[in-house]
């Protein structure tokens, strides 16, 4: 137990400062080529701090453990919400506000992974998720990555400071340390919460889904305490579309999975939408609506553990 701990603490310093370094990284290089930092937060950091995910859903699939695989996507693309951006607009609730240009891009990648949530929701309805159910996904997000690439280069009006050549340093040394870190929290969790005897799909959408988003929340938190709010919220839309459809697509592909209760597809589906007024509400009312999604992120695991009757 006290080397599990250790192990936990380790992950959880390598995951916050390889935040720190990959925001650093990541606003400098958008700076540097003159990159929407709407646009960078949803492609490149979005994809780093989905690795995670990826890793754990295809080995999940690939050893017959489909209910993590599913788990880990449903709960990590509900935290990325109602906890890891709830968190941040929290702390800085004008920060969707101040995005300047940058906001336009963001409305736009909203509906984009709004978009991926239904087709998601749609698919789910069968009851199954197969290999072609994976196909579609990965046809989609390839449109809708290319949708992205399309807003090319734009100018930004957030002041962003930029390393030269040393950003892909910091993005590749940062990528790395969240990754591994995350490692170390997701395997060090799961051994403690398998000893209880917790359901595969449980253990997936709460603790495993909480430990791969732990790179999202540190990025986003890390961006959003320096003033770069734009990448803190592109890191979320693009990581929630990222963890659906290439995820998702790619863990399908290796193995299919049976949905077990509709209240989960149902709960990212209302969370997703549950986006919209911290994009277009007064900094007031999103500060409240941030505390009301904190709050049902924690109803919302307790259901999942049988806390409350559901």
């Amino acid at each position: 137990m006290i080397v599990t701990f250790i192990i936990f603490v380790v992950g959880v310093a390598l995951l916050v400062k390889g935040a720190d370094l990959f925001v650093g990284g990541g606003s400098g290089l958008a700076f540097r080529y003159s990159i929407s930092p709407a646009l960078i937060g949803s492609t490149i950091i979005a994809f780093g701090t989905s690795l995670p995910e990826l890793v754990v859903s295809t080995n999940a699939a690939v050893t017959g453990n489909s209910g993590i695989a599913l788990g880990n996507v449903i709960g990590s693309n509900i935290a990325n919400i109602a906890l890891v951006l709830a968190l941040c607009t929290f702390i800085r609730p004008g920060m969707i506000a101040a995005s300047g240009t940058s906001r336009s891009a963001l409305t736009r990648h909203t509906v984009l992974m709004l978009v991926a949530t239904a087709a998601f929701a749609l698919l789910a309805v069968r009851g199954t998720l197969d290999a072609l159910a994976g196909a579609i996904f990965l046809i989609l997000f390839a449109g809708i990555l290319f949708v992205l690439l399309r807003e090319g280069r734009e100018e930004g009006d957030v002041e962003i400071e930029s390393h030269g050549w040393a950003d892909a340093l910091y993005i590749g040394l940062g990528l790395i340390a969240v990754v591994i870190g995350a490692q170390l929290v997701v395997d060090s969790a799961v051994a403690l919460a398998e000893v209880f005897g917790i359901p595969a799909f449980v253990i997936g959408v709460s603790v495993v889904a909480v430990g791969t988003s732990l790179p999202e929340l540190a990025t986003s938190v890390v961006a959003a305490i320096r003033d770069e709010g734009a990448i803190s919220i592109g890191n979320i839309l693009g990581s929630n579309i990222f963890n659906l459809l290439l995820v998702l697509g790619i863990s399908l592909l290796l193995a299919p999975v049976t949905i077990g209760s509709a209240f989960d597809i149902i709960a990212v589906v209302l969370f997703s939408v549950a986006i919209l007024p911290l994009l277009f509400a007064r900094p007031s009312v999103v500060r409240s609506w941030s505390a009301l999604l904190l709050l049902g992120y924690v109803a919302y695991i307790a259901w999942s553990f049988g806390a409350v009757p559901g």
